[in-house]
């Protein structure tokens, strides 16, 4: 049977995969729409999946400029947790953590989850002060947390370095055992097939061009493939959120700023878990390919652009080396960029604007990944009943007026 099967995926090859059934339909756009969803990334569908499959709403479209998953969905790193300081951010990225858990058996894919639990390192006594902080504050929102002195981080993850000759040495650090990594291209693909199933029309190589607005409410979009009329459209557009924004006239506190990674050449298992340093500025997992995922933090130059600075990876091997000197002579295979928004308090928005019909979910900055599921199912929320529910009303662009902030900076930064 693994002889037919590696026999069939070769000939597929061949001849171009024109045997295989598309995962969803090339749909063509219809005139109008109940709802229209712009991104096609993963917050994106997984807004359209939960109108469909919570709320009725089965008249809709997602709208994406390029292909599914051709955005931040495909230049991420995968990292699951949901051990952030404040009760606000707690409740959004631990419900989403819960979604996680049966997500691919919800959606009939495999989206290779990996629960192999996330360390955030200490490298001094203030910081392990406020990592500590974070653990009781985790443990009071039922959020899985816990302190390990550098033995136990040592033990936990036994290739790292705890010498107290290095320039950052590990003190200690926080563990959360549910965090861990998925695949995400094969969680975009597993919602993108399931809202197909529920009629959801997934429209590629649709650009929005412009958004229509008439006495202060949407009636529909223009875009590269004609004009589709909607009165809810729900943008969710990481790294463009305030182009699409402008569309409408409204200047969101976002910048965006260009988010670069790397991998390495594929090794048999060697790291069991995902280790995060926001002193040395690197964190690192292992794919199931074998393959060292690395990353670091945002680069300081703000910009649309998909590619980052040689100063941020020189920073971030220096750093990966002296946690890590077992991966020295490791030789690396690629490196890419993202593009994120980032908002003033190191969290997102979730909100409906002062422009009726339309809907913003975007500054998530380095933790949008993560927030997937549950963004989405609270952004389907509100848009289908025009108002957040208690998860998502913390996250409404009103803070920035009553200064009801949601500062995760300490709990964000590098540690995605």
């Amino acid at each position: 049977m693994a002889r037919y099967s590696a026999f069939r995926l070769f000939r597929e090859g061949l001849r171009g995969n024109s045997g295989w059934r598309p995962a969803w339909r090339a749909a063509e756009p219809k005139p109008a729409y109940d709802a229209v969803v712009i991104g096609g990334g993963g917050h994106g569908l997984a807004t359209a999946y939960y109108l469909a499959k919570l709320h009725g709403l089965t008249n809709i479209a997602v709208v994406e400029k390029g292909w599914i998953g051709g955005g931040n969905a495909g230049r991420n790193t995968t990292i699951i947790r949901s051990n952030y300081l404040y009760d606000e951010s707690a409740a959004i990225y631990n419900h989403a953590l819960t979604l996680w858990k049966t997500l691919g058996r919800e959606l009939n894919f495999n989206i290779m989850m990996s629960h192999r639990g996330v360390i955030n390192l200490a490298h001094d006594e203030g910081e392990a002060r406020q990592l500590k902080r974070r653990v009781e504050a985790n443990r009071l929102n039922g959020v899985d947390a816990e302190w390990l002195d550098e033995h136990g981080v040592k033990e936990f993850c036994p290739i790292i370095n705890i010498s107290r000759d290095i320039r950052y040495p590990v003190i200690g650090g926080t563990l959360q055992r549910s965090g861990g990594v998925n695949r995400h291209d094969a969680v975009v693909w597993g919602y993108a097939r399931k809202c197909d199933e529920m009629g959801v029309d997934i429209l590629q190589n649709c650009e929005v061009t412009g958004i229509r607005v008439e006495a202060g409410a949407v009636i529909g979009i223009d875009t590269s493939r004609g004009f589709i009329k909607t009165p809810k459209l729900a943008s969710v557009t990481a790294g463009h959120t305030s182009v699409i924004a402008a569309m409408v006239g409204l200047r969101l506190p976002i910048e965006s700023h260009p988010l670069q990674a790397l991998v390495s050449e594929p090794l048999k298992p060697i790291h069991p878990c995902v280790v995060m340093s926001n002193a040395v500025h690197v964190y690192c997992s292992q794919s199931d390919k074998g393959e060292l995922v690395i990353g670091a933090g945002i680069d300081a130059h703000v910009s649309y652009t998909q590619r980052g600075s040689i100063d941020i990876i020189e920073h971030q091997m220096g750093s990966l080396l002296e946690l890590f000197p077992i991966f020295s002579r490791l030789r690396l295979m690629r490196q890419w960029g993202g593009i994120v928004d980032v908002c003033p308090d190191a969290s997102p928005i979730i909100s409906k604007t002062p422009v009726k019909g339309f809907y913003i979910n975007g500054g998530w900055g380095t933790g949008g990944w993560k927030a997937t599921p549950g963004s989405g199912h609270a952004f389907a929320d509100l848009i289908a009943n025009d108002e957040p529910n208690a998860i998502a009303a913390p996250f409404t662009m009103e803070r920035f007026v009553t200064g009801n902030l949601v500062a995760e900076h300490g709990a964000a930064a590098v540690a995605h």
